[in-house]
């Protein structure tokens, strides 16, 4: 996302933060979304919605806005606490929380969601997107943290089991005692870079990054849908792991934004064996073939 600033918000703050909002998650300045006519629902209006089917986009409402969450951008319709004004915000995460707030004033004066909306292409096979690069460079474990239930503190480990569908031998993970769901696809094993943690003044600790493993030298986000191996343990990169409130809770200060698509990898574990400080973190050479969209 690239924020942009927000328009005149004299004639119509509901329709200027909407917009936006808008812009902000497509990446497109400001002046390029259309206005709704006078009286037009800026998000339910013909304007907005037959300009994002010229680039293959909806506008999706969603059912339960108040508590709904999304691993991405979705925008939210809401009313200060304050002074009754609606605004629109951007949402991210799962949990989600605001990452962008046009007017400043929802974060400001606390807000209720109203309704949202998620901008969804109209066919998602002809929109994914491209394979990033793979590094040929290794990189290394840095550091390898469990706990044992959900808010317990992380501790540091210099050797552990990995435990193949489970995760780390002592993780809350693998006894099925975390904030999230265990058991299911890319939940087993969260990684996140030292590179990313040193990003933050003062950098992020363990017990603010929740992630088992941290690494070094090796850029993470390729690694989705690719096997990897953590010295001798066979993995498998399954999704991004973005952050979310309950992230932003463990660290007590603003994270989410800064941490959108760097908030590390969650895979899964495909062969029993021991991961060390140290060892080496390297991709597969190959990665499985995609299937084609259909005509």
């Amino acid at each position: 996302m690239k924020e942009v600033a927000l328009g005149d918000a004299q004639k119509s703050p509901e329709a200027s933060t909407f917009a936006a909002c808008v812009a902000t998650i497509l990446e497109l300045s400001l002046e390029e979304v259309p206005q709704p006519a006078p009286g037009q629902d800026p998000a339910t209006g013909w304007a907005v919605s037959r300009w994002l089917g010229g680039m293959g986009l909806g506008l999706v409402p969603v059912a339960d806005a108040a508590t709904f969450s999304w691993p991405g951008p979705w925008v939210a319709r809401v009313q200060s606490a304050e002074n009754e004004e609606v605004r629109f915000v951007v949402m991210y995460g799962v949990p989600s929380g605001v990452v962008y707030d046009p007017a400043g004033a929802a974060q400001r004066d606390g807000f209720m969601i109203i309704d949202g909306y998620v901008i969804a292409p109209g066919d998602v096979a002809l929109v994914r997107p491209p394979e990033p690069p793979l590094s040929a460079a290794a990189g290394a474990v840095e550091s390898i943290w469990v706990a044992s239930t959900a808010g317990d503190p992380a501790r540091p480990l210099r050797r552990v089991l990995a435990l193949p569908g489970l995760g780390l031998d002592g993780d809350r993970h693998v006894t099925g005692t975390g904030t999230f769901p265990s058991w299911l696809p890319g939940s087993a094993l969260t990684l996140i870079e030292a590179e990313v943690c040193e990003s933050f003044d003062p950098p992020l600790l363990a017990n603010e990054h929740r992630r088992n493993v941290v690494t070094r030298g090796i850029d993470l986000n390729p690694l989705v849908g690719r096997d990897f191996s953590i010295g001798a343990v066979r993995c498998r990169g399954v999704r991004l792991c973005e952050p979310c409130r309950v992230f932003a809770r463990y660290a007590g200060r603003p994270v989410i934004r800064p941490l959108v698509h760097r908030g590390g990898l969650r895979a899964d574990i495909l062969g029993q064996g021991v991961i060390a400080v140290g060892d080496a973190v390297s991709a597969a050479a190959e990665r499985p073939q995609r299937r084609q969209p259909s005509a």
